[in-house]
């Protein structure tokens, strides 16, 4: 019979630095800039330990370190995780399944096999032997649900979810336990009425479409039933985008600052456009006033282009959008390449 599974490293930025660094095996480990909680950068991960004090991905290290002042603080080594992650995909290719990764820690692996949560044993048992990271995995009939299994699964765990114990584990959750919902759709769900995964699936078709648009609104629907797409390919991964920023360790309150600090951002970005060897097609700027309010605004290129005069030259434009009356804490530049299927 043919499953899904998703394998998903545990804390695995973290998990790697405590393997590059065994005493701190057991401590609250935050990973994020350059490590220094004094200065302006985000937690890029945190060990289970760290997550006990409320910290998460995306929170400054300054409000990190009031959380938890014991917690060691290292700078991210992303050349250092990248290594780590290939060599775990490695490691599930060598099983006859077929994989399909999705970023650093995570993949869904495609199997015929008749006992999945012994394969599942498997490739947490290889994975542990050859790289000494440990991780969960969900098993599935589909993509959703092997994804989801896997949450259940955490950490270090074998988790089931499929058509047969859906409903049983699913129905009363909160709409943005999905994956696919976030905060804001499920905000809007909740003012439609909708606020549990039960009522989701039952909701009224042309009204999801009439709120959310005519493809969101049934692939909501869809959502709530636990159904989705179970065709696990092996092509590689492939970003979407290359991105850089900046946060300063002093507001910027110049515009004519700002506009040089996007433009220098544009030419590092088009140097990783170039290196990618795929043209981009839209520039978007990222823009975080003080205090931490973050707005970003993007526009197509006339035709895609590798061309670094022509990336820092839409990113000024973009930057042109915004109302630059407020003092900046960071910059950012995204070129997002074309879409694959047009």
């Amino acid at each position: 019979m043919k499953w899904v599974l998703h394998v998903d490293l545990d804390q695995f930025i973290a998990a790697v630095e405590i393997a590059r660094h065994p005493e701190l095996a057991g401590k609250p480990v935050v990973v994020g800039g350059n490590g220094d909680p004094t200065e302006r950068a985000v937690v890029a991960t945190a060990s289970y330990e760290a997550r006990e004090f409320g910290i998460q991905s995306g929170m400054p290290l300054r409000i990190a370190a009031k959380r938890c002042p014991d917690a060691v603080f290292l700078p991210s080594d992303q050349p250092a995780y990248l290594e780590v992650s290939e060599h775990v995909m490695a490691v599930v290719r060598e099983f006859p399944v077929v994989v399909q990764v999705l970023g650093w820690d995570e993949a869904f692996v495609g199997a015929d096999t008749e006992d999945p949560e012994a394969l599942a044993a498997e490739i947490r048992a290889a994975v542990a032997r050859e790289t000494g990271l440990s991780c969960a995995v969900g098993i599935g009939d589909n993509k959703l649900r092997a994804k989801l299994a896997t949450g259940f699964g955490k950490p270090g765990g074998i988790y089931r979810l499929t058509q047969e114990n859906w409903w049983a584990v699913m129905a009363q959750r909160p709409t943005d336990a999905l994956w696919g919902i976030g905060g804001k759709t499920a905000k809007k769900l909740a003012e439609a009425g909708v606020h549990t995964v039960l009522d989701l699936a039952g909701a009224d078709p042309a009204a999801l479409a009439a709120r959310f648009g005519p493809k969101t609104g049934p692939w909501l629907r869809l959502l709530g039933g636990g159904i989705s797409d179970a065709d696990v390919s092996a092509t590689p991964y492939v970003a979407r985008s290359r991105s850089r920023e900046t946060t300063f360790q002093r507001d910027l309150a110049d515009p004519a600052e700002m506009a040089a600090e996007v433009s220098a951002l544009a030419r590092r970005v088009a140097e990783d456009v170039l290196a990618e060897g795929r043209p981009a097609a839209r520039v978007a700027v990222k823009v975080r006033f003080v205090p931490f309010l973050t707005h970003t605004h993007s526009i197509t290129l006339p035709e895609p282009t590798s061309d670094a005069a022509e990336i820092d030259r839409a990113a000024r434009e973009v930057l042109g959008m915004f109302e630059l009356t407020r003092a900046v804490r960071l910059l950012g530049v995204r070129a997002e390449f074309p879409r694959e299927d047009g």
